[in-house]
């Protein structure tokens, strides 16, 4: 069990407010503004700063902040280990690309080699899953998007091409031939947090460009009904090879060819850093890794 001032310390990181902090913790402010005062008597540092009346961790703090989620999610871990001895629940997330079009292979090849195993697989965003890795929700995540390299162990699960996808009677405003011939159409794109927004945002900063770039854009939290109105001629959009592959194959899909924008990106295996955990995360990562993984 964490010490409590170390709850109270990660309390107040999840929300950088010491007000919410005491809700959340049923104590007083007062209590919440001693415990952190504690703590960094103990530690010879400050841990927060403030900038104006916003509250930022400072660097020693961001250090104790990633020890401390590593400390909560194996005690956690611990916890559920010697309740549920000796096959503790299997708990991890994938985003929702990953989870819809690359886990059916590698879950029935884990389901197989552990039939007793209890599994418990979330989707959401990326942001989301970290957020359930570091309150200890989740075992490890498979994710898509950015993440904080300092904070996580990471393994390369798999490279997947990124490309541009139309109907093939979509008409287009303009001849195609480079990224910004493109942003005279309306784009289809997933909200902000989720892996394939937060690569295609990266593709069109490298640019100088943005999403807001496009003459029309349009938010939608589902990628299956993103990829039927585009086959519907609804827009375009951006997807990983193995999410269309099929479509295009039966001519529902086609690629929009550019002579400038060739993106491949990894997805990524990944868990808190220092978890004492760590040898049964790459023993699981080799058991649910792809059976042919997709390079360049």
């Amino acid at each position: 069990m964490l010490d409590l001032r170390v709850e109270t310390f990660l309390t107040v990181c999840d929300t950088m407010n010491f007000t919410r902090a005491a809700e959340l913790l049923h104590i007083t402010q007062p209590a919440v503004s001693q415990q952190i005062h504690a703590l960094e008597e103990q530690y010879g540092t400050k841990l927060f700063r403030y900038q104006g009346r916003q509250l930022f961790l400072t660097e020693s703090g961001l250090l104790f902040r990633r020890t401390a989620s590593a400390m909560r999610h194996d005690a956690l871990r611990l916890k559920q280990a010697l309740q549920c001895p000796p096959q503790r629940p299997l708990r991890f997330g994938a985003t929702l690309t990953i989870g819809e079009y690359a886990m059916a292979g590698p879950l029935l090849r884990l389901l197989r080699e552990r039939p007793q195993v209890s599994l418990h697989m979330v989707t959401a965003n990326t942001q989301e899953l970290l957020a359930r890795l570091d309150r200890g929700a989740i075992d490890f995540a498979i994710v898509e998007g950015n993440f904080d390299r300092e904070s996580y162990h990471s393994l390369v699960y798999s490279t997947h091409r990124f490309l541009p996808v139309a109907s093939p009677s979509y008409s287009f405003a303009k001849p195609i031939e480079k990224i910004t011939d493109l942003l005279g159409e309306r784009l289809l794109v997933r909200e902000p947090g989720s892996g394939t927004r937060n690569v295609l945002e990266r593709t069109l900063e490298s640019r100088n460009l943005s999403v807001e770039s496009f003459a029309h854009v349009a938010e939608l939290g589902s990628l299956n009904l993103i990829k039927r109105l585009v086959m519907a001629g609804g827009g375009i959009s951006f997807f990983y090879q193995p999410v269309v592959e099929e479509e295009i194959q039966k001519g529902l899909l086609r690629e929009i060819p550019l002579a400038d924008c060739t993106i491949y990106h990894d997805f990524t295996f990944l868990w808190q850093r220092g978890s004492v955990f760590s040898q049964e995360y790459r023993e699981l990562f080799s058991l649910l890794a792809p059976e042919a993984p997709q390079t360049p």
